[in-house]
This record gives C-alpha cells, sequence and structure tokens, in this order.
C-alpha cells in the first residue's frame, strides 16, 4: 500500500470515527480534503459516497449490534432520504452545488445553537415522529448535493427536537447506507469521475474505525454526546459559511 493510499487510509479513519460517534461528519470531513486537493465538487461527491457504502454498511450493522438503531425510526427515514438523494445526485451532475451550501450551513448552525442550549438545560427526551419524511427527503437531497449533510441535516434536527442522541445517531446512521448506494448508483449512470485510490483509502479507513466510533457512541453520557454534536455542527457551519464569503469581505 503506497503513501497516498495510507494518507487517505488517515482521513477516512478521522472522518469515520467523528461520524460513528457523532452522527455527522464523514461526508464533510472527506469531501473537504477533497475539494481542498482540487478534485472537482461533483468529482468529490461521487468519491466520497462510493466509499460511504462500504462504511456506512460498517457503521450501521455497528449500531445495530450495539442497540442503538430504533427499527421505527430508521424506517420513516429510509425512503425520503433515498428519494431525495437520488434528486440531488441527479442535480449535482448537472449543477454546481456551492452556491446552496451557505444556505445549509446556516441552517445548520442554528440547529447547533439549539442542540447546545437543550444540552444545558433539564428538557425532558420525547420521542419524534412528526415531519421525519421531509426531513429524510431534504437531508438525502442535500447530502448529495455537498457531498456530506445527511448526518448534520438529519442527527441535528432530530436531536435537537428532543430525540435521545444515540438512538438518533445509530438509526440515521444506519439508513445512511441505503441512501448512499442510491446516491452512488445515481452517479454511475450520469458521471464518470471514479477515483479507485481515493475510495480504497477512505473505506478501508472507514470501516476499521466503525466499531469502535459504534462502541463510544453507545457509552458516552447524552449530555456529553448533545455538547459534542452541538459544537462540532457549529464549527463545521461557520466554516462552510466562511469559505462560501466573497474575497473582497474577508480581506483576501
Amino acid at each position: 500500500m503506497d503513501l497516498v493510499i495510507l494518507y487517505f487510509v488517515a482521513v477516512g479513519f478521522l472522518a469515520q470515527m467523528i461520524d460513528g460517534a457523532l452522527g455527522m461528519g464523514y461526508g464533510v470531513i472527506s469531501t473537504t480534503f477533497l475539494l481542498g486537493i482540487g478534485i472537482p465538487p461533483a468529482a468529490a461527491s461521487a468519491n466520497v459516497h462510493t466509499a460511504e457504502i462500504f462504511t456506512t454498511a460498517a457503521s450501521g450493522l455497528s449500531h445495530f449490534r450495539f442497540g442503538n438503531v430504533q427499527k421505527d425510526l430508521f424506517l420513516r427515514l429510509l425512503i425520503p432520504g433515498i428519494v431525495g438523494g437520488v434528486l440531488g445526485a441527479t442535480i449535482l451532475s448537472r449543477l454546481p452545488g456551492e452556491k446552496i451550501k451557505p444556505f445549509v450551513a446556516l441552517y445548520l448552525l442554528i440547529m447547533g445553537f439549539v442542540i447546545l442550549w437543550k444540552a444545558s438545560r433539564h428538557i425532558r427526551q420525547g420521542k419524534v415522529t412528526t415531519h421525519l419524511i421531509p426531513l429524510g427527503a431534504v437531508g438525502g437531497f442535500f447530502d448529495a448535493i455537498g457531498g456530506g449533510g445527511w448526518g448534520p441535516i438529519v442527527t441535528s434536527t432530530i436531536v435537537a427536537r428532543g430525540h435521545d442522541p444515540r438512538l438518533t445517531i445509530g438509526s440515521v446512521n444506519a439508513a445512511e447506507f441505503f441512501v448512499t448506494v442510491a446516491q452512488v448508483a445515481t452517479f454511475a449512470l450520469s458521471l464518470a469521475t471514479f477515483h479507485w485510490q481515493i475510495i480504497a483509502g477512505l473505506l478501508i479507513g472507514g470501516v476499521a474505525a466503525a466499531p469502535l466510533a459504534a462502541f463510544l457512541c453507545r457509552k458516552i453520557p447524552t449530555r456529553l454526546l448533545m455538547i459534542m454534536v452541538g459544537v462540532l455542527i457549529v464549527i463545521l457551519s461557520v466554516r462552510t459559511i466562511y469559505l462560501a464569503l466573497p474575497e473582497r469581505w474577508i480581506g483576501g
């Protein structure tokens, strides 16, 4: 295994450790890395999601094993997520997604602060059963458009509404496998830019990290998990908004 692949293995491992434990981050971190080395947005999303077929499979199975998956939540997110993902992948293959990402980041920033606010208060958690279908569709759509976003959008919204973070993370991660498969199939039909060296590195690192990340999700206390999720969302959202600002606004 050459040094280039090892570099991608490290990125995949780090991204999956964050994603599996906090329910978000794999796509955002991996895509950000690929964009940083010059991979176009559509190709970056296609390659990351191809690797995610394997990492989400490992993550989903690990969450099932550790009892982190709530069946009804998983099923209600599944089909809408697939439909939204296919639509987003189709559009990204024809249009740049960069103009949309700042608006998604602003929404996520708000959700991050809501989660942190709830983590600081003694708010009784409840079972979220409403508006899951449109949420799944929106999450799948923006996940394909931005190369990542299923976890940040779906997990952050459900946790912010008071659902148990562990069951939310496990259920959302389990559904993500099927959403990802649908997205990659769509990319394969409309876009042929796949870099197998990148894919191999990301998936090896991600699959290796998945069981450990799912175990940590089970062991981390709920309040601490909410704080970690909220802080991660705020940091990633602020970074996305900052990078989207015109250079003249930031003194470039």
